[in-house]
C-alpha cells in the first residue's frame, strides 16, 4: 500500500510539473498519471528489490498496454528523473512485457513519445529492442559482454 501511495505522489508531482506551455512530453504526462497507478505494484520489481513481478503488477502493465502504450514508455524515459523519488531498473522496466506475456511497444516508444532518433532516451529503446530481438549490433556494455551480467547492466 505505501508502495502506491508514493506512485501516486509522484505521479501528482509529475502533474503539477506541467507549465503554461504544453510540450508534447507534458501532456503525456498528464495524460499518463493515473494510468500508471495500475503499475505501482511493479515497483518493487523494477527497482531491483524482488526477483520476479508480481500477478498484480502483470495485469496492470497489460492494462496500461492496452489502454496507451505511450505511458509505459513514458515511465521508463523519465525513470532518471529525481522528482520521482522512485529507482527504476531500465533492463527491468523494458523487459516487463515480455515477462508478462503480453505484445511490447518498446520499438515504438521514441515515436510515441515524439523523441529525437539521435537522442539518449530513443538509444535505450533501440538497444533494448536490437539485443531483444538479437541484433549484436547495438552498444552492449562490456561487461554484458563478458558474462557478468544481462542486458543492459549499466542502465539505471
Amino acid at each position: 500500500m505505501a508502495i502506491g501511495m508514493v506512485l501516486i505522489k509522484c505521479m501528482f508531482m509529475m502533474v503539477l510539473s506541467v507549465g503554461f506551455v504544453k510540450s508534447d512530453i507534458d501532456k503525456d504526462r498528464e495524460e499518463c498519471a493515473t494510468q500508471l497507478v495500475v503499475v505501482a505494484t511493479c515497483l518493487p520489481y523494477v527497482g531491483g528489490t524482488t526477483k520476479a513481478p508480481t500477478p498484480d503488477c502483470c495485469t496492470g502493465v497489460k492494462q496500461v498496454l492496452t489502454s496507451s502504450k505511450k505511458c509505459l514508455c513514458l515511465l521508463i524515459k523519465d525513470r532518471n528523473d529525481p522528482s520521482l523519488g522512485l529507482k527504476i531498473n531500465t533492463t527491468l522496466s523494458l523487459g516487463l512485457p515480455s515477462i508478462c506475456k503480453t505484445k511490447s511497444a518498446i520499438s515504438e516508444c521514441p515515436a510515441l513519445l515524439h523523441l529525437s532518433p539521435n537522442s539518449p532516451d530513443a538509444k535505450v529503446f533501440e538497444d533494448f529492442n536490437n539485443i531483444a530481438n538479437g541484433n549484436t549490433t547495438a552498444s552492449t556494455p562490456p561487461a554484458a559482454s563478458k558474462g557478468k551480467c544481462t542486458i543492459f547492466c549499466n542502465l539505471a
